[in-house]
């Protein structure tokens, strides 16, 4: 298919009978708007704002002063990336509503981050989430789960860019080795000299373009088929509406309990363990407000995603009996809520306004990550490493600045690897599913069980990493291979008022489960599988080489959940177990890195 990554210029025009709309100049004004404003605001707090980025709390951290409003929106933005707005939709429009069962379970992970999480963090008031890692375990711990978070932030924000890039390019016409340079620099520019205070404003600003989007289209669709109840009527008559397949079976794709107890762990492990999330709850002044930003962040999530599931459904309502997939008027199922946009705008000014939705969700997504990446590249990688010699806060501000631009300037050529190699697509969220597991299990046990140590952390991460890295590469080998496909809903071409040419897949194709059973267990269940493998792995060798005393393990490396089930710590001891090692700069070595002033650490009693 020629022209594959434009389908709406190239093929829809050969089918009779169907017009295909183009973005308006007033489109491309909006879209350019907002562009325009997102740099601005990296502009003014790098250069007028009174609080300059030119030490390490204020470029990192916002002077841990910011209020709750922008944190949260920030928080909700992040949430947003460019590939749920357009997946999710997709997803619905695909199997149906038992998806909405993550409602459940990222309402409860948002709560159990606050009161479990979120307190230890907060306390320690680290800059980087993995100095967590070293306080409680040791060096070989944090260094693992840091080089794993810095991978996988290289090879998923590609896709978080590529993805709106190529919607762009669908409905505008415009190459895509054009509009994705141009969005990545904008995203360098502010995100690098304007610090998080650039990336949580930008964000407010997005979040709102976002939702607006996809709220506009859905009101908009729900109009066009006539109202709430054909929608509703029509999503029933497929099968659509499945809200508690209670079926116990972890080879089922979607039931209520693998979507539920699979997207906890995974949502868990994002919040929970995440360096951008904690950044930004950190950048607020009392524990009492990071606390009130992760609920507010529940509300947000959950709002978002009803809108997003409905919006599925609504998509559904409108193509019910013309599937534009199999009509080839788009490639691929994920291409169907910009052609929505496409198809039902009567509004002067809604198709920027979307695809800006779109890329503000891919821009707060990226920034996110190149800010917190840059974080964790200086406290985990470079300061240790000083072998003695200070850093300024000037120089540290302007060194993030540095591995900012050089980590986007890396993303933004990987989105052509992308372009080029699809496959790359399903390596990003295969590191993402089986790290996720090992990362979840090292901090739950962590903050959670003083016995474990740090040899049992470190075998039982990469035991769990090989574990869940065999079953994810299995699944998606068989997917390509044709062992495994999985049952979509009913679609239909019967109603379809233009000639379109022959399909070379089969309208409702029947699932096929050829592949080895572990293979075919849930992807949700992914990050279980790693979690669990992790525990146990590490409970063993914990046993094996010798648990920890928990009255030498410092209180505030704990989570108060656990503290009334702990033995009084034995005040004639150091109030932490291990000693750790820093050089004169007070930054602690990493492996293999010397100090010429080396010296016992440890974090007094509070």
């Amino acid at each position: 298919m020629e022209g594959e990554h434009s389908v709406l210029a190239t093929m829809a025009p050969t089918m009779p009978g169907f017009a295909a709309k183009e973005m308006s100049l007033l489109d491309y004004s909006i879209f350019c708007a907002l562009m325009l404003v997102s740099t601005l605001i990296g502009v003014y707090f790098a250069f007028f704002a009174k609080q300059k980025q030119d030490n390490t709390a204020e470029y990192l951290m916002g002077g841990k002063n910011m209020a709750i409003f922008p944190i949260t929106m920030s928080l909700i933005a992040s949430y947003i990336s460019g590939v749920s707005m357009l997946g999710v939709p997709a997803e619905i429009y695909t199997y149906g509503t038992q998806y909405a069962a993550v409602l459940i379970s990222e309402a409860l992970v948002c709560f159990v981050t606050a009161f479990v999480f979120m307190p230890v963090f907060y306390k320690l008031q680290l800059y980087s989430s993995f100095e967590y890692l070293l306080l409680r375990f040791d060096s070989s711990v944090r260094l693992l789960l840091s080089v794993l978070y810095c991978i996988m932030s290289l090879t998923y924000t590609p896709l978080i860019i590529y993805t709106p890039a190529l919607a762009f390019n669908q409905v505008s016409g415009a190459s895509l080795n054009v509009i994705a340079p141009i969005t990545c620099a904008i995203c360098i520019f502010y995100t690098s000299l304007g610090g998080l205070r650039a990336v949580v404003w930008t964000d407010t600003l997005q979040s709102f373009s976002m939702i607006s989007g996809v709220l506009v289209v859905t009101i908009l669709g729900t109009l066009d088929v006539g109202g709430i109840g054909v929608v509703m009527e029509r999503a029933a008559n497929t099968d659509r509406l499945e809200f508690f397949n209670l079926d116990p079976n972890p080879l089922v794709r979607h039931t209520f309990w693998t979507v539920t107890i699979g997207n906890f762990f995974m949502w868990l492990a994002h919040l929970a363990a995440n360096q951008a999330i904690l950044q930004r709850c950190l950048a607020l002044p009392t524990i009492a407000k990071a606390k009130r930003a992760l609920v507010s962040l529940a509300i947000g999530t959950l709002i978002f995603a009803a809108l997003s599931i409905y919006c599925g459904l609504v998509i559904y309502a409108k193509y019910h009996d013309c599937d534009p997939v199999h009509t080839q008027v788009i490639r691929k199922v994920d291409q169907i809520l910009p052609f929505t946009v496409m198809d039902v705008a009567n509004i002067p000014g809604f198709p920027g306004l979307f695809i800006a939705g779109v890329f503000s969700a891919a821009l707060s997504s990226m920034s996110t990550n190149l800010n917190a990446l840059s974080g964790v590249i200086l406290q985990d990688f470079i300061k240790p490493c000083m072998r003695g010699r200070q850093m300024s806060e000037k120089t540290a501000s302007n060194t993030m600045k540095m591995i900012v631009v050089i980590a986007g300037t890396f993303c933004t050529a990987m989105v052509f690897v992308v372009d080029q190699l699809g496959a790359i697509i399903q390596l990003s969220r295969t590191v993402s599913g089986v790290t996720a597991g090992a990362m979840l299990g090292i901090f739950v046990l962590g903050m959670m069980v003083p016995w474990i140590n740090a040899r049992g952390a470190l075998i039982g991460g990469i035991c769990s990493l090989f574990v869940a890295g065999w079953v994810a590469v299995g699944s998606q080998r068989a997917i390509a291979g044709g062992s495994l496909r999985f049952q979509t809903k009913p679609m239909s071409v019967d109603g379809c008022s233009y000639a379109f040419p022959p399909s070379n897949s089969t309208l409702n194709e029947q699932p096929i489960e050829e592949a080895f059973w572990v293979f075919r267990i849930s992807y949700l269940y992914l990050t279980v599988i790693g979690f669990t493998t992790m525990v146990l792995i590490a409970t063993i060798v914990t046993l094996i080489t010798g648990p920890n005393d928990p009255r030498k393990v410092h209180r505030d490396l704990l989570s108060p959940l656990v503290h009334r089930f702990l033995p009084e710590p034995d005040k004639s001891e150091q109030p932490i177990a291990e000693t750790l090692l820093v050089n004169e700069t007070g930054y602690i070595l990493a492996p293999g890195c010397e100090g010429p002033a080396e010296k016992e650490f440890t974090i007094e009693e509070k």
